[in-house]
């Protein structure tokens, strides 16, 4: 689906060229695509600018039907990311049009500032991602991902990053998977169901899978799942990936993702525009989920397991109750005063199990834990919530390169004055209306013991009601990027 190719135009047929434009310098060494340009910047409707458009037909002396020119703006101003946008935006272009294939002309990296391996492999991130359809729920599916996608490239470059569009397309494509996942309606996915989903792709990728039915989560002492779970007819599971190549030598980290398949907000029940896109809830297991579906074959060599907790918070005579008392996996007491606030119950449950069943050097969740971490960092980025320094840096440096943006957020310990509660270990909402995402990792933290440990809220960015240039509305399988990025960091740094 992804290649490179050396072809110029002019050498071969080709249906559908687009080249990215920079207004006020050549971003190309060719001579053949600088007469390209210059042809289409000589048009009063197109200089270059960023954003604008412009497609040729059946240009004179060339064998090309249709030229696209999307433009860049200032030289100086150019990012990695642009680049992503320019491929996505013709990849929904060609999508649009009823193509099957289009060729993207790689700019020569010295003239845009960035280096080489970041310039291919970001075009090639944002057109393998634009290339997704979600249509399972429609009569008339008029709409295709492209066949193939080529960039065009100098033939140095050819030999150096061929072996790298096959990751890419991996990687890309797990984060398909996690979009579909959170795409589906909550009548399509509840807990067991779910489940059962999570557990056929764990299979399929390679992975070793087990699944922690209620029985099971009962015997473990798991009460903090089970009581979020009381209150509907559809029992709580959780989904176990291990993916363990050097099972003795190497460290192990464990990746957790909150899996509550639709939240109504239980007795604490959400108002109607709340309530709105609650199936989403569940994306930080599908994140963790369809990161582990990546893993074997990559030879990072490191031990990752991946635990999804998942369950449907419900309203009816057996939902859990304000006031009552839980027994989570750690052995620690909760106080239950808002049974809105079950996401980070369900997580205590499964970072207490990874901690004590795989001892791991490192623990991640991904969770959409709190509005207040939207209403501080907007919908576009996440936060991140840790004590340790170089594993904050590795998160916020691989957001920085995947454009999964993730903000350092404080961990102020005597925040955690506000969890105390009079009858348990802990409590499940604080006593102030104030800084809801700082003491939701607080209450985290509790259940991590002394491992390295990092909350990723993803409550902003795991959905989104437009589209973007490689993302269509709907689940964004934020995180699967981001997280293979931070797993290679640490590959390094713990190996």
């Amino acid at each position: 689906m992804l290649e490179l190719t050396m072809h110029l135009p002019g050498q071969v047929a080709i249906d559908t060229l687009a080249i990215p434009v920079c207004e006020d310098a050549d971003i190309h060494d060719s001579p053949v695509i600088q007469q390209l340009v210059s042809k289409a910047v000589s048009l009063e409707e197109f200089s270059g600018k960023a954003r604008e458009s412009l497609t040729l037909y059946d240009l004179p002396e060339t064998d090309i039907h249709r030229a696209v020119f999307f433009g860049l703006g200032k030289q100086a101003d150019i990012k990695t990311e642009d680049l992503r946008i320019f491929s996505g935006k013709i990849v929904n272009k060609c999508i649009s049009a009823g193509l099957d294939q289009v060729e993207l002309v790689v700019p020569t990296p010295r003239w845009v500032g960035l280096e080489p391996a970041m310039v291919v492999r970001t075009m090639a991130e944002g057109a393998v991602l634009a290339n997704h359809v979600f249509d399972y729920y429609k009569d008339l599916r008029d709409k295709k991902p492209l066949k193939k996608i080529r960039l065009l490239v100098k033939p140095t470059d050819y030999q150096l990053y061929g072996d790298m569009m096959s990751q890419i397309v991996r990687i890309c494509r797990a984060t398909h998977l996690a979009r579909n996942w959170v795409n589906i309606p909550a009548n399509d996915k509840r807990p067991e169901h779910f489940a059962e989903i999570l557990m056929e792709a764990g299979n399929k990728a390679g992975l070793k899978t087990r699944l922690l039915d209620t029985l099971r989560l009962e015997r473990m002492g798991c009460g903090a799942i089970l009581a979020v779970a009381g209150g509907s007819q559809s029992p709580a599971r959780m989904v176990v990936m291990e993916h363990f190549p050097n099972r003795k030598s190497a460290a192990t980290v464990v990746l957790v993702g909150k899996g509550v398949t639709f939240d109504s907000g239980g007795l604490h029940l959400k108002g109607s525009q709340n309530l709105q896109g609650m199936k989403a809830d569940m994306a930080g297991a599908a994140t963790v989920a369809a990161t582990m579906t990546v893993l074997p074959g990559m030879e990072l060599g490191l031990n990752v397991v991946g635990i999804m907790p998942l369950v449907e918070n419900m309203p009816s005579g057996t939902a859990l109750r304000t006031g009552d008392v839980i027994r989570t996996f750690s052995g620690k007491s909760v106080e239950v005063a808002n049974t809105d606030a079950e996401g980070r119950l369900i997580l205590a449950d499964a970072i207490g199990y990874g901690l004590k069943t795989y001892d791991p050097v490192v623990i991640i969740d991904l969770a959409t834990l709190t509005g207040a971490c939207v209403v501080a960092l907007g919908e576009k980025m996440a936060a991140v919530f840790t004590h340790d320094r170089e594993l904050e840096k590795a998160i916020f440096q691989a957001g920085q390169d995947t454009f999964e943006r993730c903000w350092p957020m404080p961990l102020p310990e005597d925040y955690k004055e506000y969890l105390k509660s009079n009858i348990a270990d802990i409590c499940n909402l604080p006593s102030t209306r104030y800084g809801g995402a700082i003491t939701a990792a607080l209450f985290l933290k509790e259940f991590a013991g002394n491992s390295s440990w990092a909350h990723i809220d993803i409550a902003g960015p795991a959905f989104a009601k437009k589209g973007s240039a490689y993302c269509g509305p709907g689940g964004t399988g934020f995180g699967v990027r981001l997280l293979w990025q931070v797993l290679k960091k640490l590959a390094v740094s713990l190996g």
